[in-house]
C-alpha cells in the first residue's frame, strides 16, 4: 500500500511539473448574477464578480464547498478543521464577520458569531454554482457584506434520477451521499442525504458531518412556489481550535437548520415581485475538555426569522430594484445570556444606460434599522464603460457597515472578554478595474481596490498573559491589486482538446495603515494575506479521463509563507464517475490561522453512479 501511495505521489508531482512547464464552451454572457433585486448578466456587471461554474466545482480536488473557494482570487479561507468542518472566509483582507454568506440569496448571518456562517445545510453535490461579489456589497445585501458576499446557488435537476456516491481515504475517511430528483408537469422535488467522517489526521481532530437537504417547486399561476429546507449536524474534535495550541481536548457540536418559502413570478411583465419567508437556527455546544463537559461548556442557540419582498421594474429609463426585509434575531446562551435584535431594511437602486448601452450607472441606497444601534444608510454606485466588444472599464464606490455580534459584545471567559461599549464598524470601499470578456477564449480582470475602515472591531492584547479584549480600532486603511486570468481554448476553438482550462490568480494587499490602537497582538483584523497566488490547470487525457492540478502560495503578514499543490484525477462515463484526490502533495507543513497545523499529504477517492 505504501509503495502504491508513493507511486501515486510521483505521478501527481510529475504531472504538476509538466503542467507548469507548458471544456466545454462557457458563454458568460448567458450567466445571470442572482442578486435579490436587479438581476443582470455577467458581462453587464460593473462590480467584481467571480462565478464558479459546475465544471470548476467538479474538477476541484475538494470534498467540501469551503475547499473549492480557496482556489480563487482574493479568497482567504482560514481553516481549523479538515475538509470544511470549520472555516472562516475572508475577502481581500477582511475578517470572517465582514463577509456575508448566502444560500440562494438567503442570509446565513449568525447572531452569535461569524464563525458559524459556513455551517451550511448543503453538501458540495447540492451546489450548482457559486457567485462571489467583491467590494462594497452592503448596498445590495446589507449587514455583514462589509467586504463582499458569497452566494451558493443550489441545483434544480431537470431530469428524474437517483445518484449514489461513496468516498474513502486516509485517516479513516469515508462517506456516502444519495440524492434523487422527480420532475412532473406541475411539481418537482429534489432531496439528498450525506455523511462524511474521519478519524482525524492527528489527536482529537476526528469529525462527522451529516447533511439533509430538500427543495421543491410547484407551478402556481405564471410563476412557481419554491420551498427549501436543510440541516447540517457536525461533531468534531477541536484540538487547539480556539484557546491555543496547548489546549488539545476541546470539542464542539453544531447544528444548523434553514427553511425558506418563496414565490418566483417568472414573468416578462413590467413589474416582478418576489416575496419570501425564511428561518435559520444554529445551536453550538462547545466543550473545553471533551471527556469532562462539566469542567467548562458553552451552549448557544440562535435563530433568525424573517420576511422579505423584492421587486424589479423594467421601464424606458432602465431597471429599478426595490426591497424590504424585516427579521427578528434571538439568542439563548449560558455565557452570552438571552439577547434579541430586530432588523428592518429598505433598499432601492436604479440601473441607467447611456451612449447606446456602452455606459451604465447604478446608484442605490440601503437603509437599515437595528433595534440596538439605530438607523443607518449604505449609499453606493457602480459605473461601467464598454471600451470594445471584449473590454469593459468598471468602478464602484460604497459605504459599508457592521454591527457587533453578540460574542463581540457579551462573551466572557478566562482568556476572552467582550465589550458592551463597542461601536459598529464602518468603511468606505472603492475599486477601479478592467474586465476582459471572452476574447479568444480568455476572460479575466485586473483591478485596484481600497477600504478605509473606521471603528474596526477586533480582539487584541499586549502580551500572552492578558485576555483577548474586544475593542474598536479607530482607523484601519488597506489597499491592493488583484488580477484573474482564465484561458479556455475550447471556448475559442469550439472543440474540446487536451488543454481545457488554465486559471491564474494574484492578490496583493499593501501595508495596512492603523492610525491608532496600542495593542501589540491582533486576533483577526490585522492578519491579512499580503501576497496570494494560485494557478489551476485542467487537462483532458481522453473523452472520459481528466486531471486538474492546483498550486497555491500564501504569504500572511503574521505567519510563515507556504506553497501547496493539490490534484484530482477523475473519470466520467455518463452514469459512472470516479475520482482520486491527493491534497498537499508535497506534504507541506502550514497553518491558515495562528493556532492549527493543517493536514499533510492526504489521499482520497470516490465512486459514483447515476440510476
Amino acid at each position: 500500500m505504501d509503495k502504491l501511495k508513493h507511486l501515486v505521489v510521483i505521478t501527481f508531482a510529475l504531472s504538476a511539473f509538466l503542467a507548469h512547464a507548458q471544456n466545454d464552451t462557457i458563454r458568460l454572457e448567458e450567466i445571470v448574477i442572482h442578486s435579490n433585486r436587479i438581476q443582470t448578466g455577467f458581462n453587464e456587471q460593473s462590480v467584481n464578480v467571480i462565478v464558479i461554474l459546475p465544471k470548476d466545482i467538479s474538477n476541484a480536488p475538494a470534498l467540501s464547498i469551503t475547499d473549492v473557494l480557496r482556489y480563487h482570487a482574493g479568497m482567504d479561507i482560514r481553516q481549523r478543521g479538515a475538509n470544511g468542518i470549520q472555516a472562516d472566509p475572508g475577502i481581500r483582507g477582511s475578517t470572517f464577520d465582514q463577509v456575508l454568506i448566502l444560500v440562494n440569496g438567503i442570509k446565513m448571518s449568525d447572531p452569535q458569531s461569524g464563525h458559524h456562517t459556513m455551517n451550511l445545510p448543503i453538501d458540495i453535490n447540492n451546489v450548482e454554482r457559486i457567485e462571489i461579489i467583491k467590494g462594497p456589497a452592503a448596498r445590495i445585501y446589507g449587514q455583514n457584506a462589509f467586504a463582499g458576499a458569497i452566494n451558493f446557488i443550489t441545483k434544480t435537476p431537470d431530469k428524474n434520477g437517483l445518484s449514489l456516491q461513496l468516498t474513502g481515504g486516509d485517516y479513516e475517511l469515508w462517506g456516502g451521499k444519495i440524492g434523487g430528483a422527480y420532475n412532473g408537469e406541475k411539481i418537482s422535488h429534489y432531496a439528498s442525504v450525506s455523511r462524511d467522517q474521519s478519524g482525524g489526521y492527528k489527536y482529537n481532530t476526528d469529525y462527522s458531518i451529516n447533511n439533509y437537504f430538500y427543495q421543491s417547486k410547484i407551478k402556481a399561476g405564471k410563476g412557481a412556489l419554491s420551498f427549501m429546507g436543510g440541516l447540517t449536524d457536525r461533531k468534531f474534535g477541536a484540538n487547539g481550535f480556539y484557546a491555543g495550541e496547548n489546549f488539545r481536548d476541546q470539542y464542539e457540536e453544531v447544528q444548523t437548520s434553514l427553511i425558506s418559502l418563496s414565490y418566483d413570478p417568472q414573468s416578462d411583465g413590467v413589474w416582478s415581485v418576489r416575496p419570501r419567508l425564511y428561518w435559520r437556527r444554529n445551536k453550538d455546544d462547545y466543550i473545553f475538555i471533551r471527556s469532562n463537559p462539566a469542567y467548562y461548556e458553552n451552549i448557544h442557540t440562535g435563530q433568525t426569522i424573517g420576511a422579505e419582498v423584492n421587486a424589479t421594474h423594467e421601464g424606458k429609463l432602465g431597471s429599478t430594484g426595490l426591497g424590504v426585509d424585516v427579521n427578528q434575531i434571538d439568542l439563548e446562551s449560558n455565557n452570552l445570556g438571552e439577547r434579541e435584535r430586530t432588523v428592518a431594511t429598505l433598499f432601492a437602486e436604479h440601473r441607467f444606460t447611456f451612449l447606446n448601452d456602452r455606459l451604465d450607472a447604478t446608484p442605490g441606497v440601503q437603509l437599515n434599522y437595528y433595534s440596538d444601534f439605530g438607523l443607518n444608510a449604505f449609499p453606493g454606485i457602480d459605473l461601467g464603460y464598454t471600451l470594445s466588444q471584449s473590454l469593459k472599464l468598471f468602478g464602484n464606490w460604497g459605504y459599508t457597515y457592521r454591527v457587533p455580534s453578540f460574542t463581540d459584545l457579551y462573551y466572557s471567559d478566562p482568556v476572552n472578554l467582550g465589550n458592551t461599549d463597542l461601536e459598529p464598524e464602518k468603511a468606505i470601499s472603492y475599486e477601479l478595474g478592467l474586465k476582459l470578456i471572452g476574447s479568444r477564449g480568455i476572460i479575466g480582470h485586473v483591478s485596484y481596490f481600497a477600504r478605509q475602515g473606521k471603528n474596526t472591531i477586533d480582539w487584541t492584547r499586549n502580551k500572552d498573559t492578558e485576555p483577548w479584549q474586544a475593542g474598536n480600532i479607530s482607523q484601519v486603511n488597506m489597499d491592493g491589486i488583484e488580477t484573474n486570468i482564465s484561458f479556455l481554448p475550447s471556448a475559442f476553438s469550439g472543440t474540446k482538446g487536451f488543454f481545457e482550462k488554465l486559471d491564474i490568480n494574484y492578490t496583493y494587499i499593501g501595508k495596512v495603515n492603523v492610525s491608532s490602537g496600542d495593542a501589540l497582538f491582533s486576533r483577526y483584523a490585522l492578519e491579512n494575506l499580503k501576497h496570494q497566488f494560485s494557478a489551476g490547470l485542467s487537462l483532458n487525457y481522453t473523452k472520459w479521463l481528466q486531471q486538474s492540478i492546483y498550486f497555491r502560495y500564501a504569504d500572511r503578514v503574521t505567519m510563515d509563507d507556504y506553497s501547496v499543490v493539490d490534484s484530482r484525477i477523475s473519470a466520467n462515463t455518463g452514469k459512472t464517475g470516479f475520482f482520486i484526490d491527493v491534497t498537499n502533495i508535497f506534504d507541506t507543513l502550514y497553518k491558515e490561522t495562528n493556532l492549527v497545523t493543517l493536514p499533510g499529504r492526504w489521499f482520497k477517492m470516490g465512486v459514483s453512479y447515476k440510476f
